[in-house]
């Protein structure tokens, strides 16, 4: 299984953008699918968005259509999560995770489906 750390979260007032990187290690990084999930206190973790293996198939949710992006650079092991327009209601817990799966396959929508988590980077959204 591959190990995940995120990165970048921070404070940032409404209409703010953020880019939060999940750098993976132990294994071999375009053998996954990569997925970006978020909690908010008191809330069940949601699914945010999810790439394919050679990053050109995308999902997203649809609270975040058209605002985020996800990406990955497989040279650097690297996944992101470009998010523009930031509300209050974004502010929450954004964790990153692996899928073992070669296919072009990216609706994968649930924390049960992925194998490897990353501890997780807060970012709040300040009105």
């Amino acid at each position: 299984q591959l190990q995940l750390v995120e990165s970048g979260g921070r404070l940032v007032q409404v209409g703010g953008s953020l880019r939060l990187s999940c750098a993976a290690s132990g294994g071999t990084f375009s053998n996954y699918i990569m997925g970006w999930f978020r909690q908010a206190p008191g809330k069940e973790r949601e699914f945010v968005a999810s790439i394919s293996w050679h990053g050109g198939n995308f999902h997203y949710a649809d609270s975040v259509k058209g605002r985020f992006t996800i990406s990955r650079d497989n040279a650097k092991n690297t996944a992101y999560l470009q998010m523009n327009s930031l509300f209050p209601a974004d502010t929450a817990l954004y964790f990153c995770a692996a899928r073992r799966d070669s296919r072009n396959s990216i609706f994968w929508t649930e924390p049960r489906n992925y194998g490897s988590w990353g501890q997780g980077t807060q970012v709040s959204v300040s009105s």
